[in-house]
């Protein structure tokens, strides 16, 4: 089944907290320290919260739908952008997260996702250094490093930008 890509609504909220928390699970095993990563994706209520604190706020997220599953299952991926929030931005839009479930790696899904996220415009983006899986994925779709490099206490990883002009 192809899933049904459209922007969430508050009633997502909860299937898409579980497929946030699930990527990240997928994701950054192996890169995150497992006690770390394990900490970071327990608490799925906060995630709820946050996810319908951004909906209610009229942040746009899209999401892909696999309206048949149980909810844990139902969003099988989501991305979104905002204008850039560096000081020092390097175009005006940020691409701010695009996760597929690993079920769906190498289907075309994510391409879908950054396509209705950020289309074909000049964006950037802040990716795992050591996260060769979505860096292949970012210079696929034009985007480089630009030199800029940040630490991110949350998973305790070094970042780099990409940025695609």
């Amino acid at each position: 089944m192809t899933p049904e890509i459209r922007v969430a609504t508050a009633e997502d909220a909860e299937a898409a907290a579980w497929c946030h928390l699930l990527c990240w699970q997928e994701a950054y095993a192996g890169l995150a320290p497992p006690e770390l990563l394990a900490r970071r994706t327990a608490n799925v209520e906060q995630r709820i919260e946050r996810w319908s604190a951004a909906i209610t706020e009229g942040k746009v997220r899209w999401l892909a739908i696999n309206p048949v599953a149980d909810v844990r299952d139902r969003v099988v991926g989501f991305a979104n952008s905002s204008p850039g929030r560096d000081e020092d931005s390097p175009v005006a839009l940020e691409l701010q997260a695009i996760y597929t479930r690993a079920a769906w790696w190498g289907t075309g899904l994510g391409a879908q996702l950054l396509d209705v996220a950020i289309g074909k415009d000049p964006a950037y983006l802040w990716v795992f250094e050591d996260n060769e899986r979505a860096l292949g994925f970012y210079r696929r779709h034009g985007f480089a490093p630009d030199g800029a490099r940040k630490h991110d206490d949350y998973f305790d990883l070094w970042e780099i930008r990409l940025v695609r002009t």
